[in-house]
């Protein structure tokens, strides 16, 4: 693993999001969401499947309607982006990229919502103040913080009394399939080469942490079947677009193809797809009743 402190992870992960958008727009869906969908049956396409994923985060975060509303990653905008058009929450994403930032700027302006969305970029620690917002998301981006459980505790810091997180993640089966797969060349060139940095520890691990952080675990949903899908659909969308990828980002489509094809291939067997849910629901030794 390259990256010992949060400052060399950040600039290590943002070489893979400072790609042109362009790019992502060849494989991913619409809003450029790069995570799991949700498919109800087979015959999902990829658009509906990641509509369907949305929905399925406000209702695990149990959001009603106007709710403040902080996504750690927000990477393309996709999360913060439906929730001001479609629960009117005010929304605030943090992303290292500026790509990114200037996409979702335009993105909100077109949408009609600029005044809903606030993005910080950089780091998520620069975030304030506590106390601020009534939900948390963090979709794929936990796996690449490596002190997950500070990670946590500021998280934790930033919701009210009783708000809730969201976590999605990869992660390996057990510690000892971590030990023997964590360091293989495949799982290198998907954690190192792809993304600059990535540990993805087994669920134990994140539950470890969201303990440790004081959040109480509400709920934990499997959907390694749906990533499996979801990395189906991308990876039939870079072969059918595979001279348009190359014009875009040269030498991208083969470690692109590969990427996609390590990661489908560890489901079920090496890794699984997790969705979190915990709640701010007990007082910390310095907070007051």
């Amino acid at each position: 693993m390259t990256a010992t402190t949060p400052q060399q992870a950040r600039e290590a992960t943002n070489k893979h999001y400072e790609l042109p958008p362009e790019l992502f727009a060849l494989y991913l869906d619409r809003r450029l969401k790069y995570s799991a969908g949700l498919y109800p049956d087979e015959h999902t396409d990829l658009d509906t499947a990641q509509t369907n994923k949305l929905h399925f985060v406000a209702r695990q975060l149990g959001l009603k309607g106007g709710e403040r509303l902080l996504d750690v990653g927000c990477g393309w905008g996709s999360l913060i982006l439906f929730m001001a058009q479609e629960y009117g929450c005010r929304t605030t994403g943090v992303t290292p990229s500026g790509p990114q930032a200037e996409y979702i700027r335009a993105r909100a302006a077109e949408a009609g919502v600029a005044e809903l969305i606030t993005l910080v970029p950089g780091s998520f620690t620069d975030v304030e103040p506590a106390g601020r917002f009534d939900a948390v998301t963090m979709l794929g981006s936990i796996v690449h913080m490596p002190d997950r459980t500070e990670v946590l505790r500021k998280v934790r810091g930033l919701l009210r009394r009783n708000g809730s997180l969201y976590v999605s993640e990869s992660c390996f089966r057990d510690h000892e399939t971590y030990r023997e797969f964590s360091r293989r060349p495949g799982t290198v060139h998907v954690t190192e080469d792809i993304f600059g940095f990535a540990d993805m520890v087994p669920a134990s691990v994140l539950l470890e942490a969201l303990e440790s952080a004081g959040f109480s675990l509400t709920g934990l949903t499997d959907l390694t079947a749906h990533y499996h899908r979801t990395i189906e659909q991308w990876e039939e969308r870079v072969h059918a677009a595979r001279d348009r990828v190359e014009q875009v980002a040269p030498g991208m489509s083969e470690p692109l193809i590969r990427y996609l094809q390590t990661a489908n291939a560890g489901w079920g067997y090496t890794t699984k797809h997790y969705a979190l849910t915990a709640v701010k629901s007990r007082m910390g030794p310095t907070e007051a009743p």
